[in-house]
C-alpha cells in the first residue's frame, strides 16, 4: 500500500469536483491500485490557504468555500500569503494545479510547476498554458527529479488524448487532426441556429457556466488555438505558440451566415486543424461550412470532437459528449493514478 500528500492549488469547480471525486473513489484507489490518499493542503484564489500535514477535512473545505467562507480555520500552521509559500509547505507527493490559463505566456502556473518539481512532487494540470509555454523545460526537469508531468485534462477534458499516444498508441506517429476543441463557441452556433441572437446564445453559455464573464477568449478563437499549440507540441513533436496558429474566431458569423449555410444543407462549425506535410506545419483555427458527410457536421451544443490521422491507422476519432468540471478532474484523477503507477 503507498500513501501521497496531495496539494490542491485552485479550489473552484473543477478543484472542488477533484476533491469529491478523490473521496468517492477512495474505497476503489485502495482496494484497486493500492493507493490511499490525504489531502495536506488547499490553496483558493479568494478563500485564503489551509495546511494540516495530518489531512485536512475535506468535507467541512468544501463546506466552507461553498457558503463563500475561508479555509483559515482548517489550517495547522500560520497563515500563507501567496501560491509560491503554499507549494514550499505543504510538503505534499502530488500538486494538482487548476489555476486560471495565460494565453500568452503560461504564468504563473509554469512558475508554479517548477516549483513542485523542485520540491519533489509529480505536477498533474489542467492548465493549457504551462504545456505549450514550457512543455520541453517542465517535462525535462521532472525527468531529473523522477517525477511525472501529466496534463490530460487540458485539452477535452478528461477524455484520453496524451495518454493515448503515451501509452496505448506506441511508435505511432500523428500526421494531421481536425476537430471541434471549443465548446463554448460550438454551444453559441447551436443556440443560433435555434434562433437566438448572438449576445443571447453568448449569456446563455455564461449562464450554464462554460464562457467567462469575458467570452472573448472563446469567441476569438484563442482558447482552441491554444489547444491546437498544446497537441502539435506533445502529439507532434513541434513546439508551437499560439500566437503562430492562423486564428480567427466566430463574431463575424452572423444569423444570415447560419440561415445560408442551412439552405446548402450545412452547417458552421470553429473547426480546430494541423497537418504535418514534409516538414511544414500548418496550423489553423477558423470557421468553416461543413457539409452533412463531415463527422464534426453532427457535433451540438457542448459536445467536442477530433480526429486523428497517423501513419500507421485509419482515422481514430474521439467524441466527448457534454464536458463538465467534474469530466475535467478525472482527467486529473486518471493522471494521478498513472503519474504514481510509473514512477
Amino acid at each position: 500500500m503507498n500513501h501521497y500528500h496531495l496539494a490542491l492549488l485552485g479550489f473552484g469547480n473543477v478543484g472542488r469536483a477533484l476533491a469529491r471525486m478523490l473521496l468517492e473513489k477512495q474505497t476503489e484507489l485502495t482496494e484497486r491500485y493500492g493507493i490511499t490518499f490525504d489531502i495536506t493542503g488547499i490553496a483558493t484564489g479568494r478563500h485564503g490557504i489551509a495546511i494540516d500535514r495530518h489531512g485536512l477535512e475535506i468535507q467541512k473545505a468544501l463546506s466552507l468555500v461553498e457558503q463563500g467562507q475561508p479555509l483559515d480555520s482548517l489550517s495547522k500552521i500560520e497563515p500563507l500569503t501567496n501560491s509560491a509559500e503554499f507549494i514550499q509547505r505543504c510538503r505534499a507527493d502530488v500538486l494538482f494545479e487548476s489555476t486560471p490559463v495565460n494565453y500568452l505566456t503560461g504564468q504563473p502556473a509554469v512558475d508554479y510547476l517548477r516549483m513542485a518539481f523542485q520540491a519533489n512532487m509529480h505536477a498533474i494540470t489542467a492548465n493549457k498554458g504551462p504545456v505549450v509555454h514550457a512543455y520541453d523545460e517542465l517535462s525535462e526537469l521532472a525527468r531529473k527529479k523522477g517525477k511525472n508531468f501529466f496534463f490530460e485534462s487540458s485539452v477535452m477534458d478528461g477524455a484520453p488524448i496524451f495518454s493515448l499516444f503515451r501509452s496505448a498508441l506506441p511508435a505511432a506517429c500523428l500526421i494531421g487532426f481536425r476537430g471541434i476543441l471549443n465548446s463554448t463557441t460550438n454551444y453559441i452556433l447551436t443556440r443560433m441556429e435555434a434562433g437566438s441572437p448572438f449576445d443571447l446564445a453568448v449569456a446563455s453559455a455564461q449562464e450554464i457556466g462554460i464562457a467567462e464573464t469575458d467570452p472573448s477568449g472563446d469567441i476569438d478563437g484563442w482558447d482552441a488555438a491554444v489547444k491546437v499549440a498544446a497537441l502539435v507540441t506533445v502529439l507532434m513533436g513541434r513546439s508551437l505558440l499560439p500566437k503562430d496558429v492562423e486564428r480567427q474566431g466566430i463574431g463575424g458569423i452572423s444569423a444570415a451566415d447560419l440561415e445560408n449555410a442551412k439552405k446548402q444543407g450545412k452547417r458552421w462549425k470553429l473547426v480546430c486543424s494541423a497537418r504535418l506535410d514534409g516538414d511544414v506545419l500548418q496550423a489553423r483555427v477558423g470557421p468553416e461550412m461543413l457539409p452533412p458527410d463531415s463527422p464534426l457536421y453532427h457535433t451540438e451544443g457542448t459536445t467536442s470532437i477530433v480526429q486523428f490521422e497517423t501513419d500507421v491507422l485509419g482515422l481514430l476519432t474521439l467524441i466527448e459528449s457534454d464536458p463538465s468540471p467534474r469530466t475535467t478532474a478525472y482527467g486529473l484523477l486518471a493522471d494521478f493514478i498513472n503519474a504514481v503507477q510509473q514512477t
